[in-house]
């Protein structure tokens, strides 16, 4: 019997991202594996993936993440995921702000033998950053026809 990669992908999230359990990161994701989304800056294997999850709960220590959604078909997993958490360590180059934000993301994986090899993920960072008051929310202008 093949693992189950959805198990495998809510892993990450549940017991690395929201428990700290960052050995688990080996264990899940295969050594060939791929960030296809990586952090600017970071490299997309696996080793980079883990300094985006310690760079995320340096920023945010209070992160949370919930899975809203999670569909797999065969070795494929998509995770719809609402995060919160308030910004008190610096993140991405950003001074702490101390306020809290709610956002959401995709995750898409693809894995073999019940391990991540690949990874694709889309963030409303912008939603996050007006939240932290980083930049400031677009002017809604009236549109007359």
């Amino acid at each position: 019997m093949t693992p189950d990669i959805k198990l495998t992908a809510e892993r990450i999230p549940l017991e690395v991202i929201n428990n700290g359990n960052y050995g688990l990161v080996d264990e899940l994701l295969s050594t060939d594996f791929v960030d296809h989304s990586p952090q600017l800056g970071v490299p997309p294997t696996r080793d980079g993936l883990k300094q985006s999850i310690h760079a995320l709960k340096a920023g945010f220590p209070d992160v949370k993440f919930a899975i809203e959604k999670s569909v797999a078909c065969g070795d494929d997993i998509v995770q719809y995921i609402t995060a919160t958490g308030t910004m008190t360590g610096e993140f991405m180059g950003i001074a702490p702000t101390g306020k809290s934000a709610t956002w959401t993301e995709i995750h898409i994986g693809r894995g073999v033998n019940g391990r991540l090899t690949e990874h694709w993920s889309v963030a409303d960072a912008f939603g996050m950053l007006v939240q932290l008051g980083v930049v400031e929310s677009p002017v809604r202008v009236a549109v007359t026809a």
